[in-house]
């Protein structure tokens, strides 16, 4: 459950700026208006990321480096060591080293479903004030936006997220921050905003892999 939690925030945005000015209620709110503006015009996103991951129990950051792709409302495809595509209706994770993957089907009440759900939600920015508590600053740079969920089980998986954009309101960098203290910041480079091809969403199981359904069919 993790590892697709984490995949699938590759998507989102954020950092806080060094010289930030709070943003009031009505701030926040024409801010949101105007990133949905922003959405409907380029609903797509390709890019590279680099990802650290603070876990409490080691010493040392875990990083790792990758490319996403993402299209508005809920399909995204993450490229590391392995991947993870979704469609919107199912969810594929493939580990090419172990020939194995495993098949999530999605829309079934389940607590991925709603998991998933909530996340596309915050990186979608489409309604997400009724998913989220929403706080906002204009950095030197950029936007930062603060979301905090709603929902006592949304925050079983994570408890705050932080999202930097740029001036054009695109992301650059995100930062999770886990129940357990676990934190995840990804940032993001060479961003394109061109459509991404649906094959793109699409995943077939190679020849040979071994398929696992660990929610069931």
């Amino acid at each position: 459950m993790r590892r697709i939690i984490t995949a699938i925030f590759l998507v989102a945005f954020l950092a806080l700026g060094v010289k930030a000015e709070p943003l009031s209620p009505a701030d926040v709110k024409t801010l949101l208006e105007r990133i949905r503006e922003k959405r409907v015009a380029a609903p797509s996103m390709e890019a590279d990321f680099q990802e650290q991951r603070k876990v409490h129990l080691l010493d040392e950051p875990i990083n790792s480096s990758g490319k996403i792709w993402f299209q508005a409302p809920n399909k995204f495809r993450v490229e590391r060591k392995g991947n993870a595509v979704s469609d919107g209706q199912q969810l594929w994770i493939y580990y090419p080293n172990f020939k194995s993957a495993e098949h999530y089907s999605l829309a079934k009440r389940s607590p991925l479903d709603a998991a998933i759900s909530a996340i596309t939600t915050a990186l979608n920015l489409e309604n997400v004030e009724h998913a989220f508590h929403i706080a906002g600053n204009k950095a030197e740079k950029g936007y930062d936006i603060e979301l905090t969920p709603r929902n006592p089980s949304m925050k079983r998986i994570f408890q705050k997220l932080l999202l930097h954009l740029s001036d054009d309101l695109f992301a650059e960098r995100t930062e999770m921050l886990q129940p357990n203290g676990d934190q995840i910041v990804t940032t993001y480079q060479n961003p394109n905003h061109a459509a991404v091809p649906p094959s793109q969403f699409e995943f077939m199981p190679p020849p040979g892999t071994e398929v696992r359904t660990p929610l069931g069919k």
